[in-house]
């Protein structure tokens, strides 16, 4: 596999960084320690990188165990506030658009943690055997699980 410059691959991958690690955090400030530690995991093990998988697969795997070893280590921790962060799609976006996008999301945090890891990559147009090798579960359990969480994201945005 033919090395690239460290700073232009965390380039070419924030968006996937930034939406697994939005997924996860209850505020900016945990959202930046968060993204710190994916761009360190990721430094860390760049060297071991065989190409076996597409880069941005293995980037969404060192992304999820961050999150949720981070999510374990703070399991202890209690909340008083509600992050509600703002997921901008696209600058030409209208405000209808943007808050179905900020509810979408929303509604994620609300999933249990792997959960919320397949409809992320979901969202991103994984296959389902990506999503497999990821997660470390058969493609025919992402299948129903993909079916039974577009259904409760459904009806938690469309409830009230």
């Amino acid at each position: 596999m033919k090395k690239v410059d460290f700073k232009t691959l965390l380039e070419e991958n924030k968006n996937i960084i930034g939406k697994i690690c939005r997924a996860y955090a209850n505020d900016e400030e945990e959202f930046q320690d968060y993204f710190q530690e994916v761009s360190l995991q990721i430094w860390k093990a760049y060297d071991s990188f065989k190409g076996h998988s597409k880069i941005s697969t293995w980037i969404y795997r060192i992304a999820l165990n961050v999150c949720l070893s981070e999510l374990r280590k703070e399991k202890k921790r209690v909340d008083t506030h509600e992050y509600q962060p703002n997921y901008d799609i696209a600058d030409d976006v209208d405000d209808h658009q943007q808050e179905r996008v900020n509810a979408l999301y929303a509604a994620i945090k609300t999933l249990k943690k792997t959960d919320r890891a397949i409809i992320l990559l979901y969202l991103e147009d994984k296959s389902y055997k990506e999503m497999a090798n990821i997660l470390g579960i058969t493609t025919t359990n992402i299948g129903v699980k993909i079916n039974r969480l577009k259904q409760e994201l459904k009806s938690k945005m469309y409830a009230g």
